[in-house]
């Protein structure tokens, strides 16, 4: 049996004694490790998106496991030279097979206490590049998240300096570590990998299932991009094809090797996508695909002169895309460029700059975001950025490739746009969104397979309600019960993937994670009735009732307001279409209503239609 740790080394017999000077010298000297890689697989793009350098004992294995390895390495003060020596062997194996030739990206496993190891020389890593003729931004630093960080401000500073370089960020085995989300949003990285743990089996554990769920559509949300780890069978495949993971590693993709795998030796089923990660939302939704742009990128090895051309023949060209094997990595401002390098300090800018490349004069500092990000998120990320750049254009990928660029004018005007459609289709009693918004937003959930409650939410009694008391207070009671579902759903929604909606008169719907609908209505029933004394005259409410017509004209008791709310569940129903979902949350709101007074009714049914639904105490 293989355990995988820090460096994916094969389990072996128990560690036999030895002299820690003597062998860390004999290890690091000799050919001890080797490099083994293991494909990651775009099953977008049916290519090998990268390759994870896996370290591996080329004989007889010294230590039982490999945690064994780096421990001991710690207490000798190893750490910094051993993980130096796995990564040398990663570039140099991989140049020898010509990775610098390939598109594809290489990951290498980084100890985060060698990157925050302030007495750990910086620039080996560069130069290690720059020797085996691997550019910087095609290799990515995966950062085990079971290794404790102790320090997250020096963590962070250590992941940030990387960064600035050209080099990109990984997580490895998130979820199954110290750091968890705490890592995730200090420093941000492009990729994460869900530990195995997690898909191994994600079919038969509904628990796993939401997991991975939750994490592929947060980190889909900000740009961060998810690769599945531990793809062992076609079940693990097919989930993670439904959950929109496109990128995945396992022994069901291939086992790691010393050689490249190349994409055309890898066979695997095809299947109907039920969610794509760039789903195809209706035209009023915009994404940032909706929104970019082509703009011919230069080379990493252009000169120069190029640039100025470019500029000199498109006035209206603000910033052009530089590229090293499709992948971004660098930036070039017009205003900038001329003034800095082609007027310079004392005019001689163009004479001393004609003759050089471009990686002498553009900005390594780049925003740039995957396709299938909204303009909303799009942004916020903005708001990070420093105020020269702030008006830069944004580089857009696909996969980690180039493939256009966003200008803030189309930003801008895209989220006028946007605006001017929420406001069309608000209701004007409340301004919350109207059924073209409900529909699109619950269209766009199924579409990505995520899991959600729809709470249907009507008032009890209004009709006769409003022909006793006047139109004045009814439309007052329905600005509150508004202003009661916004608030309750800003309390309990913390991940954003929740919204009210005014269906019209007197019903709402309410959408928002399994976990927080239940809270979520709990709290609007519990605020309403708090409010019944500001709707009802003061006798009315003392008797519980008042004298009025029900809908057949005949004078009766009539009792004061309540709410009915069903609650239909992606848990239980994997919904096809927003018909599907709006025809059970009518029928879940029937049977609310069918009981007196504040009703909670949560369809439970489990996929039997004829198994009775959950009421819910009032």
């Amino acid at each position: 049996m293989t355990i995988r740790m820090r460096w994916d080394i094969e389990q072996t017999e128990p560690v036999t004694s030895c002299q820690h000077d003597s062998f860390w010298q004999e290890l690091l000297a000799g050919e001890g490790l080797t490099s083994h890689f293991q494909p990651i697989y775009s099953v977008a793009s049916h290519s090998i998106f990268g390759y994870e350098a896996l370290a591996r004992f080329t004989g007889e294995a010294p230590f039982a496991t490999m945690d064994g390895l780096f421990n001991q390495a710690m207490e000798d003060g190893a750490s910094p030279a051993l993980d130096l020596h796995c990564r040398d062997k990663a570039l140099r194996q991989a140049a020898a097979q010509g990775l610098s030739q390939l598109s594809s990206l290489l990951f290498v496993n980084v100890c985060p206490e060698t990157m925050a190891d302030p007495a750990y020389e910086s620039g080996l890593t560069n130069r290690l590049a720059e020797q085996y003729g691997i550019p910087k931004e095609r290799i990515v630093f995966e950062i085990t998240e079971r290794a404790m960080v102790r320090c997250y401000d020096t963590f962070s500073r250590a992941v940030q300096h990387y960064r600035d370089q050209g080099y990109r960020i990984a997580i490895d085995d998130f979820g199954a570590g110290y750091g968890g989300l705490k890592m995730l949003s200090i420093i941000e990285p492009d990729f994460i990998k869900i530990d195995r743990h997690f898909v191994r089996d994600i079919d038969k554990a509904i628990i796993k299932y939401n997991l991975v769920d939750a994490i592929t559509t947060a980190c889909h949300r900000i740009g961060i991009q998810v690769i599945a780890e531990g793809v062992e069978d076609a079940h693990d495949l097919k989930i993670c094809f439904d959950l929109g993971i496109q990128l995945l590693q396992g022994y069901y993709i291939a086992r790691p090797a010393p050689d490249l795998v190349a994409a055309d030796e890898i066979r695997l089923p095809q299947f109907q996508a039920r969610r794509s990660q760039v789903p195809n939302w209706e035209e009023e939704t915009l994404i940032v695909q909706n929104i970019s742009e082509i703009v011919e990128p230069l080379r990493h090895d252009d000169q120069v002169l190029a640039a100025l051309n470019r500029f000199k023949d498109d006035p209206g060209l603000f910033c052009l895309p530089v590229i090293r094997d499709k992948y971004i990595c660098g930036l070039v401002n017009r205003h900038r460029f001329m003034e800095r390098h082609m007027v310079g300090t004392y005019g001689y800018g163009f004479s001393l700059n004609y003759y050089r490349t471009i990686p002498n004069v553009m900005e390594e500092q780049v925003l740039q975001v995957e396709e299938n990000l909204t303009i909303e998120e799009l942004a916020k990320k903005l708001q990070m950025r420093s105020a020269e750049a702030v008006y830069d254009d944004i580089c857009v990928t696909r996969n980690g490739f180039y493939v256009g660029m966003v200008s803030i004018k189309s930003l801008l005007d895209a989220i006028a746009r946007n605006n001017l459609l929420l406001a069309r289709g608000a209701n004007p009693l409340t301004g919350l969104p109207g059924n073209e918004f409900i529909q699109r937003e619950i269209s766009q959930l199924i579409a990505r397979s995520s899991l959600f409650d729809i709470c249907y939410i009507d008032i009890d009694h209004f009709k006769p309600f409003n022909d006793h008391y006047g139109f004045e207070r009814g439309d007052k009671v329905i600005r509150e019960l508004g202003a009661i579902l916004r608030e309750a759903l800003a309390l309990h929604d913390c991940d954003g993937i929740g919204f009210v909606g005014h269906i019209g008169g007197d019903d709402f719907i309410l959408v928002t994670r399994p976990r927080t609908s239940l809270p979520c209505c709990e709290e609007v029933v519990r605020c309403f009735r708090e409010r019944l004394a500001e709707f009802h005259d003061a006798p009315d409410l003392q008797r519980g009732s008042y004298q009025g017509k029900n809908r057949n004209g005949e004078v009766q008791a009539i009792p004061l307001l309540s709410l009915s709310i069903g609650i239909v569940s992606t848990e239980v129903f994997r919904l096809a279409s927003y018909a599907e979902a709006s025809s059970r949350a009518t029928e879940v709101k029937r049977l609310a209503k069918a009981r007196a007074g504040f009703s909670i009714v949560r369809d439970r049914r489990l996929h039997d239609e004829h198994a009775p639904p959950v009421f819910l105490p009032n």
